[in-house]
């Protein structure tokens, strides 16, 4: 089978969507599946088999971040000459827009994955946010019912999408992972690169420095575990237009001399990431699935998150985490618990390195696969 993946951001970006593409592509392709992916430039670069840039502006508040210009007269040909027997896109946007016109035109089923809450980003419009908020949750309603199959990433994504007005067919697939590469990765990695003893106690988050994450709760609720557990240590891998802010904001509460701000990894870095810490936490309120949760899990990491959307499907609480309100006491609550019961933090960990393996991306892609073929029969 050919397909044609669109999307608004890939590699060298680093992000949950991209390591989804990144992940289905990797299956699908050693599954003898052909993967046509369509993005920004982010620069000079070689010749990149089976990837197609797009000129590409910076973001003017995330320079990390490439915008493509929308606009691809030779595309048509491009891809008949490919000839993909589907079309996905990966975002509603830009380069979605050119991957959805594309499949109007040739007449191909079009796949969509709602890989994220849009308008809960409204904060990132300097003007009328409320308004941008309502108008961006239109627009993704209205995307989502020009396709033939919408992907959740959750069962609660899912529902969220039905009862916003999305009529076309929804289909829940979460990214898969990896679980190996996450189990036999170095696990003294992580503190031998930031120079932590064994005696100390490692809380990671993985994800970008952006408002959305809830990092300054994330930071508060820190602060008030160092005044009971002076030996935890949080550990913040990713880059984002907050970055100074939060470290401001560590400096103000007193803990930055415990807060590590690691910067991005290349994403062959990150099991021994994940394998050298104590505990995954995890703020946001905006996430369709969490797949840095699933991530930590397969690593062995107990998670403590707050309960919201897709991530209350990534925790078994009380079995591999646990999942609190948005309230600075209770999270900090449920961190010290399984940061000062050892045998606790154990039984979480096997816990959640059980459950990661539900997860497994050679299954998801096999179900992607399938769905694709229910729509091309369709056609």
């Amino acid at each position: 089978m050919r397909i044609a993946f669109f999307s608004d951001s890939y590699l060298p970006y680093r992000s949950g969507v991209v390591r989804s593409i990144a992940t289905f592509t990797w299956e699908l392709r050693r599954a003898g599946h052909e993967v046509f992916i369509f993005a920004p430039s982010y620069g000079a670069s070689g010749p990149e088999e089976h990837i197609y840039r797009f000129p590409s502006v910076r973001a003017p508040n995330f320079k990390e971040f490439a915008l493509a210009i929308p606009w691809a007269p030779r595309l048509g040909k491009l891809l008949a000459r490919l000839g993909p027997d589907v079309i996905h896109v990966h975002s509603p946007f830009m380069v979605g827009r050119l991957g959805a016109g594309a499949a109007r035109k040739l007449k191909l089923p079009l796949v969509f994955t709602y890989h994220t809450l849009y308008d809960q980003y409204a904060h990132y419009f300097p003007l009328a946010p409320g308004l941008a908020r309502k108008v961006v949750r239109w627009y993704a309603v209205n995307f989502c019912n020009r396709c033939n199959l919408v992907i959740a990433p959750t069962t609660e994504i899912a529902s969220f999408l039905r009862e916003n007005g999305v009529k076309t067919r929804i289909e829940p697939l979460p990214t898969g992972i990896v679980v190996e590469e996450y189990q036999r990765a170095d696990p003294g990695w992580l503190r031998r690169k930031i120079g932590l003893g064994e005696e100390k106690v490692v809380l990671l988050h993985v994800g970008r420095l952006g408002k959305e994450k809830n990092l300054d709760f994330l930071l508060r609720c820190f602060a008030r575990l160092r005044q009971a557990t002076p030996f935890a240590h949080l550990v913040l891998v990713g880059s984002g237009p907050l970055e100074g802010h939060l470290r401001e904001e560590a400096r103000r509460l007193g803990v930055l001399e415990a807060v590590h701000f690691l910067g991005a990894f290349p994403f062959e870095d990150m099991p021994r990431v994940y394998r050298g810490a104590d505990l995954f936490v995890f703020a946001s309120l905006t996430e369709t699935q969490g797949l840095v949760i699933a991530e930590a899990k397969a690593a062995g990491l107990p998670v403590v998150a707050v309960a919201a959307y897709g991530v209350k499907e990534m925790v078994e609480h009380g079995a591999d985490g646990f999942l609190v309100p948005p309230e600075e006491e209770e999270f900090t609550a449920a961190l010290k618990e399984i940061i000062l019961d050892g045998n606790l933090r154990r039984r979480m960990g096997m816990r959640a390195a059980e459950n990661a393996r539900k997860l497994s991306s050679s299954a998801m892609a096999r179900r992607l696969v399938d769905l694709y073929r229910e729509l091309i029969c369709e056609e």
